[in-house]
């Protein structure tokens, strides 16, 4: 890891002033120069000690205050500060009774010592998980380069990788949080150096390999999330969230899947069914959720709707078990709903 100096940011104005004019858009590149934002730490410091990342200045805005409050109003929604811990959101009543998909979600990630250091902008923005992409030796497609080693036949290890959306990256997005606050219809609050503030919805938030391989989230260098929002559900709305995992232990998803619905009775009336792990962003999966709005939950249609979502699946040379492993969880969670 290189030498840095460290800046404890008092304000957002603080942070965004101390931001070097020369910064990388591209955190992937070993710049010089450059200064980059750091909440938890978590992902920012595995990319410095693995030679990806080489800033002369970090910028802590860990301690800014005002990001990590939570506020829940029954018209408006849920409000959840960039800063705000997983820990806290875990331990929130209001999120357990009015958002369980989300609640699930953050209780299967990482580990309790993880979850009360780790930060919610911090954990929707982190970099895809590749054995690649996350190595300094591997010039990929996403890392500037000429290939792709993990869709290799023969060599590459792609056995965690995507099956949808996978034309020109096979990398999957690590955040199964983010899974779940996309099938909320959640968005991100961005404020700018200009100190304009932005509300992106969560769909538009992430950035498909296929429309801009050099980017994950349309989030720039000069800029930082305040606050995470959810929509107030109806009275009606229910939701819950399935992860799968190689180990009981804490591990990263091998497949993810959460579902929110507004029932009347045992029929969906609406759904958002959003997958993790499948592709190289969040995906929501318009064909599961065609084919359960309007229909009563249960076996057949659950199933149907769970052959949609992999319709369009097209598996690497090692990973076609995701296949009937999504079949599994989605038919699962949708019944769960029930």
């Amino acid at each position: 890891m290189n030498k840095f100096s460290w800046y404890e940011a008092k304000s957002l104005e603080d942070a965004l002033q101390q931001v070097n004019s020369t910064v990388s858009e591209q955190l992937y590149e070993p710049t010089k120069g450059a200064a980059v934002f750091k909440s938890g730490g978590v992902d920012v410091f595995d990319w410095a000690k693995e030679g990806l990342l080489s800033p002369e200045k970090i910028i802590n805005i860990r301690n800014i205050p005002g990001l990590d409050q939570i506020s829940y109003d029954r018209k408006e929604g849920m409000r959840i500060g960039a800063n705000v811990t997983l820990a806290d959101i875990a331990s929130n009543e209001e999120i357990k009774s009015n958002y369980l998909a989300l609640h699930q979600a953050v209780n299967d990630a990482a580990t309790p010592q993880l979850r009360n250091m780790s930060t919610l902008g911090g954990n929707i923005v982190q970099r895809n998980r590749c054995w690649y992409f996350r190595s300094a030796d591997h010039q990929c497609f996403r890392k500037a380069g000429d290939r792709c080693f993990a869709r290799h036949s023969e060599t590459g290890e792609n056995e965690n990788h995507a099956i949808i959306d996978n034309g020109s990256c096979v990398s999957i997005h690590a955040s199964s949080i983010a899974t779940a606050l996309m099938a909320f219809n959640a968005s991100v609050v961005i404020v700018g150096a200009d100190g304009k503030k932005k509300e992106v919805l969560m769909d538009d938030f992430f950035v498909s390999a296929g429309k801009d391989i050099s980017m994950e989230t349309i989030l720039q260098a000069k800029e930082i999330i305040t606050d995470i929002m959810l929509p107030a559900p109806s009275k009606n709305t229910k939701s819950f969230y399935i992860k799968n995992v190689a180990r009981e232990s804490y591990d990263w998803s091998l497949g993810d899947v959460a579902v929110v619905m507004e029932v009347s009775g045992n029929t969906c009336k609406s759904a958002s069914i959003v997958l993790g792990a499948a592709a190289p962003v969040p995906y929501r999966s318009m064909q599961a959720q065609e084919a359960m709005e309007k229909k009563d939950i249960n076996q057949e249609n659950a199933m149907a709707a769970a052959k949609a979502a992999m319709s369009i699946a097209r598996p690497l040379s090692k990973n076609a078990y995701k296949v009937p492993l999504f079949e599994s969880i989605i038919k699962q969670a949708i019944l769960e709903i029930t």
